[in-house]
């Protein structure tokens, strides 16, 4: 018979809790107990409780992870490195982390800007793959990178907060009202390279998933699942578009064929152009500015509604007043004469009463006609 822990499993929301305080991912913790990322899951949303040997272990590592220790770093890396294309020109967030020390935890200002630090250079790399843009690919990045710090505590506890970013900014990129904008309407200045301008005309040429899925999958280097995750597609829709375009490439550059080549193009493409990222405290002032520029507005918005209201409230009627109804016709009542003209015999009669008295006796004695 299997024993039970010495201490019963704290409440799942505790559980959740915990392993994040550890900065433990949901996969972390399931290798250490033996089971799959989506077992934890239902641990920690109660829809489902452990038993037997892996109810032992998984107390038994919510026990240590509840007991106080001097905190130490998470070895694994908060963005994986796949490739040249979303490998970053900085060092990893834990090296960053490693040269603090180890008693004093990290702000969030500091964690964002190891994020920033550790993301922004490829993730404006890919923007510019997908657009073609130097501008709109480092203004992708930075909008991106201004949501993740207005929503902080919901990315800083995201299982994939790089993933989070570079969704956001490959929407941005990607945004068809981009268009409109006349710092947008012209190309830009082509590449010198030939090779590389004929490779950038044809991603380019294809459609934005399909575009968003190939560099994600051949650029980035992300599985074919976590990519129709990002691409918020079906895995075999997402094999398709991955197939179409590599079709497209093939036909217009055969040389690019083979997937391996067209990687590392796509490497060689994106680090063609030195495209800088803007600082962290630059991207943090921004986004705190645009926070308190639409909280203002809407502040503003909701006084002009209120007072609207209340003018309204003030002068409308107390009582329902029913409109005037239009005229009827009725019959058998004759219609009222106008006054014609007076006569001569009228004339001299109204002259006469106007030359006369108004009052007194003198008006109650009859005089010959």
């Amino acid at each position: 018979m299997t024993r039970s822990p010495a201490s019963p499993l704290p409440p799942p929301k505790e559980r959740r809790r915990l392993r994040e305080a550890a900065s433990l991912s949901q996969a972390q913790l399931a290798d250490r107990v033996g089971v799959s990322r989506h077992t934890v899951r239902a641990w920690e949303s109660g829809r489902a409780t452990p038993r037997g040997s892996r109810l032992e272990a998984y107390a038994q590592l919510l026990a240590e992870l509840a007991a106080p220790a001097v905190p130490e770093v998470s070895t694994a890396p908060i963005v994986p490195t796949t490739s040249s294309v979303s490998a970053p020109s900085a060092e990893p967030l834990s090296t960053l982390v490693d040269s603090e020390p180890a008693a004093s935890p990290l702000t969030p200002a500091q964690a964002f800007d190891a994020l920033y630090a550790f993301c922004a250079p490829a993730l404006v790399r890919q923007a510019y793959l997908l657009t073609g843009r130097r501008e709109l690919a480092r203004e992708s990045v930075e909008r991106a990178f201004q949501q993740a710090w207005q929503r902080w505590p919901e990315v800083a506890v995201d299982p994939d907060p790089a993933g989070w970013v570079r969704a956001a900014a490959y929407d941005y990129a990607l945004s068809p009202w981009h268009r409109f904008r006349p710092r947008y309407r012209h190309p830009e200045p082509p590449l010198a390279n030939a090779s590389d301008r004929a490779l950038l005309d044809v991603l380019l040429a294809l459609p934005p998933s399909y575009r968003r899925t190939l560099v994600l999958f051949d650029g980035v280097g992300l599985g074919l699942p976590e990519t129709a995750a990002e691409t918020e597609a079906s895995t075999p829709a997402a094999a398709n578009r991955l197939l179409h375009a590599r079709e497209e490439v093939a036909t217009r550059l055969p040389e690019l064929s083979d997937p391996a080549v067209l990687h590392r193009r796509l490497a060689e493409l994106a680090s063609a152009e030195r495209l800088r990222a803007a600082r962290p405290p630059v991207v943090r002032g921004g986004s705190e500015r645009r926070a308190r520029f639409w909280t203002r507005a809407a502040i503003a918005f909701t006084a002009t509604l209120i007072g609207a209201t209340a003018l309204t409230a003030r002068t409308a009627p107390t009582h329902y007043e029913p409109p005037v109804p239009p005229g009827e016709k009725v019959r058998g009542v004759p219609s009222r004469a106008a006054p014609g003209p007076l006569s001569a015999r009228e004339l001299k009669l109204r002259k006469k009463l106007r030359e006369e008295l108004a009052s007194g006796p003198e008006r109650l004695v009859p005089e010959a006609g």
